[in-house]
């Protein structure tokens, strides 16, 4: 129990300092850009990190606006899985392009969960380490003062180290539920910018599990809110239903504010391998001139202690 103590008065006081301090704000917050945070709920909260009774290696890709040149491209590769008694480790691998804009991220995280006989509660604590960039064949152009002090900076670089807490459960097998602070500590390892204000983002997310017992047909219909540092506030409705214990799924997802997106998800799983895609369309003028947003993810899980343990997913 002192642990548990000791990491959440650290927790605390970590954004007690923050709130009260300038820092300094990226460019913007890259897990915006997700759309199946309901399967890998470890993108967007620590606290999720081993929530299941299972290792897990995956790799994700992004294609927003296909179709659209020099459209925004995201690739993921990260593991999460339990490496002791109530203690998880993740790691991710991120690289974002945006037009001329280039991110790389790395990130560790660790969490540690408490559990009941009706719930299970997991902290968690990652330390991220990113670097933003300008190159590309927009740079070429003529109307691009290469002499200019912005971009000489931006062509040079930026880079961050932050830290992000979250926890994230799982009450009566049923209702999943998460809070994390993104970037709650943001400090910029080059000197070449000045400090600004920052106002700590956060992500909620809540989900419920429905499923019959005769048909073996589940409904996880949940919400996730996200307000982040550079990125416009949105929410995340979201349902998906699993056929043959949830070796085949399919689901639905639409976004308020953002760019307003709706969203059709498919899954199948093979025993160890699973393979999601995602297509989404905008309401957004922009759509008119693309063929809309893919996303297909690959994943393999091993090591279950549980062959019976479903996955612990927040909608």
């Amino acid at each position: 129990m002192k642990y548990i103590l000791s990491f959440c008065l650290i927790g605390f006081l970590t954004a007690c300092a923050v709130t009260t301090v300038n820092g300094q704000s990226r460019y913007f917050d890259e897990r915006y850009i997700y759309s199946q945070h309901n399967i890998y709920p470890s993108l967007i909260n620590a606290g999720a990190i081993g929530a299941n009774d299972y290792q897990e290696f995956f790799v994700s890709y992004r294609n927003t606006w296909a179709g659209f040149e020099d459209s925004p491209k995201t690739t993921v590769v990260g593991y999460n899985g339990q490496v002791g008694n109530r203690l998880g480790f993740g790691a991710q691998l991120l690289s974002d392009s945006y037009g001329s804009l280039n991110t790389t991220k790395g990130q560790v995280g660790l969490s540690y969960t408490i559990s009941t006989p009706t719930n299970r509660v997991g902290f968690g604590i990652s330390t991220e380490y990113i670097q933003h960039n300008l190159s590309g064949s927009g740079l070429t152009s003529p109307q691009v003062d290469k002499s200019d002090p912005l971009i000489l900076e931006r062509l040079d670089g930026t880079q961050y180290f932050d830290a992000s807490f979250g926890i994230f459960g799982l009450y009566n097998n049923k209702l999943t539920y998460g809070l994390s602070f993104p970037s709650l500590i943001s400090s910029r390892i080059s000197d070449n910018g000045s400090e600004s204000d920052r106002t700590i983002g956060y992500i909620f997310q809540l989900g419920y599990r429905l499923e019959s017992s005769e048909t073996k047909i589940s409904l996880e219909p949940g919400i996730v809110i996200k307000s982040l540092n550079n990125t416009p506030s949105h929410i995340d409705l979201m349902a998906k239903l699993g056929f043959l214990e949830d070796k085949l799924i399919g689901g639905v997802a639409y976004t308020l504010g953002g760019d307003k997106r709706l969203g059709f998800l498919l899954g199948t799983a093979v025993e160890s391998l699973h393979i999601n895609y995602m297509y989404n369309v905008s309401s957004a003028d922009i759509q008119t001139y693309n063929n809309g947003s893919h996303e297909i993810s690959v994943s393999f899980r091993f090591g279950a202690k549980k062959a019976s343990t479903a996955p612990i997913n927040a909608n």
